[in-house]
């Protein structure tokens, strides 16, 4: 049979001919698979073969955290704990597959079924996850602070190895790369030149056989005392598995990358709880001394090359604050203002126990000799922050002009897993500068804001004014939004109550008062905005002010969801996170029983 084609008929012929051809060496050149295999009752297989560097996981966070094992040539090279979707998708997370570029991945999990009758997967998870060469760090929280410290994403606690170095401060800290929420510790990593500024670096430290990467401290052995190099930042951190065991791990590029030292650990003990080194060079005693927060005391342990610890002493017994596990210390030297003389000051977290509920910081004042610590007012419990987010509150190492420079974490164990934010959660605290003075005798710690925080000031408007009754100004500062620092100097004529209150168009405010005859500065943040997330959020917390004093001073740092009121150049701070619908853009004065003069108000508009 003869069959003629017209010459449309070829032309469109060998078009399709030429796109299949093309479509073909296309799919050919894409040698990335990902294939899913369900096995049935919730397990699930994920083949993966791609040259591409993530594969996005989608997490719903009211889920339970499921277990993924990542498993390359039949060994298994990684394990997380993701809240994988199964009904939604409230963000994604990546898992990092450079180092298997090319290579056939297996991902091995289980998820609780949805269909129980035929246990046959139908999670959003196993529809929803991609591989992708770029993750999404753009922020799409309104509440991220504009010049606090926060994580590009996923989960954020304690402080840990903060070391100044070659002109760089270091931030390494507690961090879930795989959720928002607590888990999967790793070693984040930040580096600043400013305290205001900061690069994100990779997580730094990461999870091995010995367990995750607990907190702890990092020093430069200038001396090579280690062995692994004169100048080598030296890290040393607990690791969390059945028991807390102390591991080290350096590095000879300026905490650009780790190795972990090969006969970890270097420490153990029977004890449950033991963990958070914080280790220094003691000059007296020519030795490394580290402090380690075992139960409700710290023991103290020596040390001449980071490797080989010797038990030295133990304090806490019948000391401070014992309402939960001791966490967190720090030890160091300071000088007491208008002295001559230096005193040791022993930082000591502790959750629960803090003086409104959950976890908060304490301090001690006293004497080091190289093996113990003395305290001189074992009667007393100081606190060094009055509000109820400033947790983990550690030091840097080395810092420069013999600066003693503090961070926290700013929130509260009580509710940091509920914040009412998913992409990242929690920051930091501003930076302080510590020193310590004395009253009555007593000394006491003193925190002030770091003068690098001077440098975010931009446009600022001055006014001063009496207060009688009450004094408002809408619209503190043009462009306000929500990240501002107040200076205010106020001489009181006989009120009863000083007082201020920030608030927004839609009523949320944080009311703020010194009450004269009390002798207290408060902070209200009962009506702050969202506050039914967690019954423990809403709250007023307050400290003791020194009495006969007619003119007060004092700095609010106010981000757009904290507010750090620093009292007297930071004799006294209180530092609360609050979650407004929109920033607090007017202030009103208030007065009773008598009036005030407000001789300075400043507002500045802080950026970075």
């Amino acid at each position: 049979m003869n069959v003629l084609f017209s010459f449309k008929q070829v032309q469109t012929f060998l078009t399709i001919l030429v796109m299949m051809i093309f479509s073909f060496s296309d799919a050919s050149a894409d040698t990335s698979s990902l294939l899913i295999k369900d096995l049935g009752e919730g397990h699930c297989l994920v083949h993966i073969n791609t040259n591409q560097r993530y594969l996005l996981l989608p997490v719903e966070e009211v889920i339970p955290d499921v277990r993924v094992s990542m498993i390359v040539n039949n060994k298994e090279v990684n394990v997380a704990d993701v809240r994988l979707a199964v009904n939604r998708v409230d963000y994604f997370v990546p898992l990092d597959l450079s180092d298997y570029a090319g290579k056939n991945i297996l991902l091995k999990f289980k998820l609780g079924s949805n269909d129980p009758i035929r246990g046959k997967l139908s999670a959003v998870c196993c529809k929803e996850m991609k591989l992708s060469d770029t993750f999404d760090t753009g922020n799409r929280e309104k509440f991220r602070p504009t010049y606090h410290f926060s994580p590009l994403y996923g989960w954020m606690n304690d402080p840990n190895g903060m070391v100044y170095k070659d002109g760089e401060y270091h931030l390494f800290y507690q961090h879930n790369p795989y959720g928002s929420k607590w888990g999967n510790m790793h070693w984040g990593h930040a580096i600043s030149k400013d305290l205001i500024n900061w690069e994100h670096r990779p997580d730094a430290i990461t999870p091995d056989a010995l367990g995750t990467i607990f907190s702890g401290s990092a020093v430069v052995d200038t001396d090579n005392t280690a062995g692994f190099g004169a100048g080598a930042i030296v890290a040393i951190y607990t690791q969390n598995s059945d028991r807390q065991v102390q591991s080290i791990a350096y590095s000879t590029d300026n905490g650009r990358s780790f190795t972990k030292y090969e006969n970890n650990p270097v420490l153990t003990s029977d004890a449950r709880d033991f963990r958070d080194p914080k280790v220094f060079w003691h000059k007296e005693t020519q030795r490394w001394i580290m402090l380690l927060a075992v139960g409700q005391e710290m023991q103290i342990f020596s040390s001449s090359n980071l490797k080989d610890w010797a038990f030295e002493s133990s304090f806490g017994e019948g000391q401070g604050a014992h309402g939960g596990v001791w966490e967190c210390p720090d030890l160091f030297e300071l000088p007491v203002d208008g002295t001559n003389e230096k005193k040791w000051v022993l930082l000591c977290n502790l959750n629960p126990g803090g003086p409104f509920g959950g976890s908060a910081t304490q301090y001690f004042v006293g004497t080091f000799n190289g093996k113990e610590f003395v305290n001189e007012s074992p009667s007393q419990t100081k606190w060094m922050d009055w509000g109820k987010d400033h947790y983990a509150a550690v030091t840097w190492s080395d810092a420069p002009d013999n600066r003693r420079i503090a961070i926290a974490w700013m929130s509260n164990w009580q509710y940091a897993n509920d914040v009412p934010t998913s992409q990242y959660r929690s920051p930091n605290s501003v930076p302080r500068d510590l020193s310590l003075f004395t009253v009555d005798g007593e000394t006491y710690l003193q925190s002030a804001p770091s003068p690098e925080l001077l440098k975010l000031r931009d446009i600022s408007k001055k006014r001063s004014f009496k207060v009688n009754g009450t004094r408002t100004i809408k619209d503190m500062i043009a462009g306000n939004e929500g990240a501002y620092e107040i200076e205010l100097t106020i001489e009181n004529q006989y009120a009863d109550v000083i007082g201020f209150r920030l608030y927004n168009d839609k009523g949320e405010e944080v009311d703020m008062q010194y009450d004269m005859k009390e002798k207290k500065f408060s902070m209200d943040r009962r009506k702050s905005g969202d506050v039914g997330f967690n019954e423990n959020f809403p709250m007023l917390t307050w400290t003791a002010i020194e009495s006969g004093k007619d003119e007060l001073k004092l700095r609010l740092f106010v981000d757009k969801s904290s507010v750090e009121a620093f009292v007297d150049g930071g004799r006294f701070v209180m530092t609360n996170q609050v979650f407004p619908s929109e920033p607090y853009t007017h202030i009103d004065f208030y007065s009773k029983g008598g009036a005030y003069k407000v001789d300075s108000f400043v507002i500045y508009k802080l950026k970075k």
